[in-house]
């Protein structure tokens, strides 16, 4: 059963294998303690405001678009200050002849203007995420976090994934369509949840892009590092159009059971600019 609705304030599967070419990706791990993403700051361009903005922050959601469940709040704003994401067990999406599910936002909206990630631009993108302790990581795929490309539907290309092997649970962030979906860097799912963490990405993007990530235990700069890893030769590419975020859950309901419930995930402070 999900959660009551409150303020925290304590506050297709186109992945374009064929795009897998023998691009070599090389992932650079640090030592969390000592090493974080050292992007340049530049001024961001997306910072919505919940309270003012609303779902105009984004392009669209995708959540429930067969309405068989019309009286659900599936993405929403929440005590004013942060986005709801709701998922319910029985919730199906369009896609995958039933197998999968869906609650995402998707793209960057600014004052009417929808932002695009094109090649050969590095974005920073960061946001305050809060994970209940039922968002379980799953056998199957669990996306949190995913980048495509809208005219052609590719991708993912960059996702962040909740992982399962046996009782083990990860937080992955991974080169989705580079051979073999390789993580960037994975750390355990466990102590990042029931709180408000920190991620941090930066993405090059481009056929032979590069990505990095950063996950804080906490909020504000001084939150300690608890992975950071980066990647060169990620298959990150615009194809034409643009390169577009997604936020919320995607998930297989092919997992166990036991780890597909009812749960949600909180977003917060996001911010995105280019160099």
């Amino acid at each position: 059963m999900l959660e009551p609705m409150q303020n925290h304030g304590f506050t297709r599967r186109t992945a374009l294998r064929s795009l897998a070419v023998a691009a070599l990706a090389v992932p650079v791990v640090f030592n969390p303690a000592t090493s974080a993403a050292a992007a340049p700051r530049a001024t961001p361009l997306w910072h919505p405001n919940p309270a003012t903005d609303g779902l105009n922050a984004f392009e669209g959601i995708e959540a429930d678009r067969t309405n068989l469940h019309p009286d659900r709040k599936y993405v929403f704003v929440e005590g004013g200050d942060h986005y709801r994401f709701n998922i319910w067990h029985d919730d199906r999406d369009t896609t995958g002849g039933g197998d999968r599910q869906r609650t995402e936002s998707k793209g960057m909206v600014q004052n009417g203007t929808v932002l695009k990630m094109h090649n050969g631009q590095t974005w920073t993108i960061s946001y305050e995420m809060f994970m209940p302790a039922t968002l379980h990581g799953t056998s199957k795929f669990t996306h949190i976090f995913q980048t495509k490309t809208p005219a052609t539907n590719a991708g993912p290309w960059v996702t962040l994934d909740l992982g399962r092997s046996g009782n083990k649970e990860l937080l992955r962030a991974r080169a989705y369509a580079n051979p073999g979906s390789p993580d960037i860097v994975a750390t355990d799912l466990a102590p990042l949840r029931d709180k408000w963490i920190t991620i941090e990405w930066t993405l090059t993007i481009g056929a032979k892009g590069t990505a990095a990530f950063t996950v804080r235990n906490g909020t504000g700069p001084t939150a300690p590092v608890a992975a950071h890893g980066s990647m060169s030769n990620v298959i990150i590419p615009d194809q034409g159009d643009y390169v577009r975020p997604k936020w919320g859950i995607y998930r297989s309901v092919q997992s166990a059971s036991s780890d597909i419930i009812d749960t949600f995930v909180l977003f917060r402070n996001y911010s995105a600019a280019h160099a």
